[in-house]
């Protein structure tokens, strides 16, 4: 029986006037499969993970999730994205983002195993604390507990390293480890090596288009992107 992929865009592309932020690009990447995305800024590894989270009307081709077309129901359910800038609630504290968001998209909400993740994202002491007065770094390590508390087959996250310091550098590639492990799709763009070194594909972008899908040490990376 034919595997349906987890992502599948066809010819997609994204351009503003003269500009083309992301080239016509097919990619397929099949369930439980890890991507690292890289790419010098403006490469253009958002725009694609932001077309693929549905946020961006894209100039030509379309995207698939599960079969989905990008946008619909079952595609949304799929997708849990994380931006490179943390978006959170200003009204919510770190224990009732977690509640909202996971019951939102059908998830038990703040159960046990949220009660551990919380724990181990260092943020047990905060979790009934507002997480709008909270530092880049406890910001980001919200962002990462609400994103892997809601149900998903599909993680897409930008720049998740950014703010973390080593232990929590630590604790998120084991998280991001645990969640291929468990079955989802994981694409994740990053200028961290520990990461590259860690999963299955490396995509590399440089002003839009893909100049290699495949294995790649980190220091293969660092020529890619340089």
């Amino acid at each position: 029986m034919t595997t349906v992929p987890t992502l599948r865009t066809h010819a997609l592309a994204k351009s503003y006037g003269d500009l083309d932020a992301l080239a016509p690009l097919d990619l397929r990447i099949d369930p439980g499969t890890s991507v690292a995305l890289v790419g010098h800024n403006g490469s253009g590894k958002s725009t694609l993970l932001k077309l693929v989270a549905g946020l961006l009307e894209p100039s030509d081709g379309h995207v698939e999730i599960e079969g989905a077309e990008v946008g619909s129901i079952a595609a949304r359910a799929a997708v849990s994205y994380l931006p490179d800038d943390p978006v959170l609630y200003d009204d919510l504290s770190v224990r009732e983002h977690v509640e909202y968001l996971s019951r939102l998209h059908g998830g038990p909400g703040c159960d046990a195993d949220a009660e551990d993740l919380i724990g181990r994202l260092g943020l047990a002491h905060r979790a009934d604390d507002l997480p709008a007065r909270f530092s880049r770094g406890l910001r980001q390590r919200t962002a990462v507990l609400v994103g892997l508390s809601r149900p998903f087959s599909l993680l897409l996250v930008d720049e998740p390293f950014v703010g973390l310091d080593a232990g929590g550098k630590r604790t998120l590639l084991d998280l991001l480890a645990e969640a291929t492990a468990a079955g989802a799709t994981l694409l994740v763009a990053t200028h961290e090596e520990a990461y590259v070194d860690r999963v299955d594909r490396c995509i590399a972008l440089r002003d839009g288009e893909v100049i290699h899908d495949g294995p790649a040490t980190p220091g293969e990376v660092v020529a890619l992107v340089s």
